[in-house]
């Protein structure tokens, strides 16, 4: 697998944007004193619920992110074994004895006579009969688009990181900034005289 995963460049990024998946991206908060002074951000605890919210949608996309590359992880091998296997029929011109899987760990053993032709499951259920030139190319093109799509996940996954991190450093600093606030304001309530 590692071969093909450095033949297949990951595709181009859509102008102006940073993501395939279109993430959005979080702004790190460099004037935290500014920020807050701004109107819609008078409440401390709704700007760290608005970022708490925001932090969940990125951990959700993660997660959908996740299972996309374990399932491209899982469909890459097997796509490559249809391709040997499309490759060990090309080369038989006699028969051969072989065992299949009729159901969970049971195998039947049957001659499987040389063949031009082969059958594919495209999926939702459909099997077609290809030409083993036919079927070896939609393999071969099955395997570079799974790649390729593998590696913009990766790349998307990457991103996501940053944003998280960047979401939670910026929850981190208005709740210091809120912390520091009560304690001045603490301080100026207990030296204000009664």
């Amino acid at each position: 697998m590692t071969g093909i995963m450095d033949s297949v460049e990951m595709p181009k990024l859509p102008e102006n944007q940073k993501t395939f998946a279109g993430i959005p991206e979080a702004v790190f908060l460099e004037e935290i004193d500014s920020f807050m002074a701004q109107p819609e951000n008078e409440n401390c605890e709704k700007v760290l619920q608005r970022l708490d919210e925001q932090h969940g949608k990125y951990r959700f996309m993660a997660y959908n992110l996740e299972a996309r590359r374990r399932k491209l992880k899982s469909q890459i091998p097997d796509l490559e074994r249809s391709l040997e296997m499309v490759n060990v029929l090309r080369k038989e011109d006699e028969e051969r004895e072989t065992q299949f899987l009729l159901s969970d760990q049971v195998f039947i053993k049957t001659l499987v006579p040389p063949t031009k032709t082969v059958y594919l499951w495209l999926g939702a259920s459909v099997m077609l009969e290809y030409p083993l030139d036919e079927a070896e190319e939609l393999l071969k093109q099955n395997v570079t688009s799974a790649v390729g799509n593998l590696k913009s996940v990766e790349h998307d996954q990457d991103f996501l990181r940053d944003q998280i991190t960047t979401t939670e450093v910026n929850m981190a600093r208005v709740y210091n900034w809120g912390v520091k606030k009560r304690q001045a304001a603490a301080k100026t309530n207990a030296t204000t005289p009664s």
